[in-house]
């Protein structure tokens, strides 16, 4: 006896070999380690990328540097690094990392400087409450590093200054509810927590010169994505990459 199939169950089979054939095994997924300093930069490039390349998602996981590089060292799955800092990238194994852009220390006051900070020097005068970010941070080794230049010493307020999550946006808030008169950070971290209200000013520092962190990229050995890591790369040092991220307060570099 011959069976006759009805048209639906022609039509549903073809929906079902379609959908199979065009979402198979055509997507690809790019896994990116990177700084939680670049979340907002990373997170736009990462879409602009995605529109360039139908078929391939990229998949970032933000976080501190030195805590990603361990991830890698244990055999974490990704495909692409971007550390702040040579230690972190020296510490994940990854070879021929590439310097994309550079973050500077500043002094974030509040609107209209009111303790009249202008220098490092007056982070040490009578009365001067000052932030710093924790040592693990990398705001929070700069500091470290520039005020021992300087030869100034302050004594940080708040009772978690020495908590393992005391970042710049943690200490730029004691600046904006008015428990501290400065902070020393990056000056992306200032850019992302008071371009918006003007509530933050800015001073620069250039005898802080050599409190700069670099920040650099690299492909992790193993990855079977070598073709599209290296498109990423060439994503973030582009005319674009240095538009996005000169946008959000770092330096470009194309070296």
């Amino acid at each position: 006896m011959n069976h006759v199939t009805p048209p639906a169950c022609v039509a549903l089979a073809l929906v079902l070999l379609a959908a199979i054939g065009c979402g198979g095994g055509g997507t690809q997924t790019l896994t990116v380690f990177a700084d939680a300093s670049l979340t907002g930069t990373f997170g736009s490039l990462g879409k602009t990328f995605e529109a360039a390349h139908p078929g391939v998602a990229v998949r970032f996981d933000f976080g501190g540097s030195g805590a990603l590089a361990q991830r890698i060292v244990r055999g974490a799955p990704t495909d692409l690094f971007a550390a702040a800092g040579t230690a972190a990238m020296r510490e994940s194994g990854a070879p021929s990392p590439r310097v994309f852009a550079r973050d500077s220390l500043q002094i974030a006051v509040p609107k209209g400087n009111p303790a009249h900070v202008a220098s490092l020097k007056d982070l040490a005068a009578p009365g001067v409450r000052v932030a710093l970010c924790a040592e693990p941070a990398p705001c929070g080794a700069g500091a470290r590093t520039a005020l021992a230049a300087a030869g100034v010493t302050v004594t940080p307020v708040g009772p978690d200054q020495n908590s393992p999550d005391q970042n710049g946006a943690k200490a730029l808030a004691k600046v904006r509810l008015g428990e501290a008169d400065a902070a020393l950070v990056y000056r992306t971290d200032i850019r992302a927590a008071g371009a918006a209200d003007g509530a933050l000013e800015a001073v620069d520092l250039p005898e802080t010169a050599g409190a700069v962190e670099d920040y650099l990229i690299a492909t992790v050995p193993g990855t079977e994505r070598l073709a599209l890591t290296r498109e990423f790369v060439d994503l973030v040092l582009s005319s674009e990459g240095r538009k996005v991220l000169a946008a959000a307060g770092f330096t470009p570099v194309t070296g």
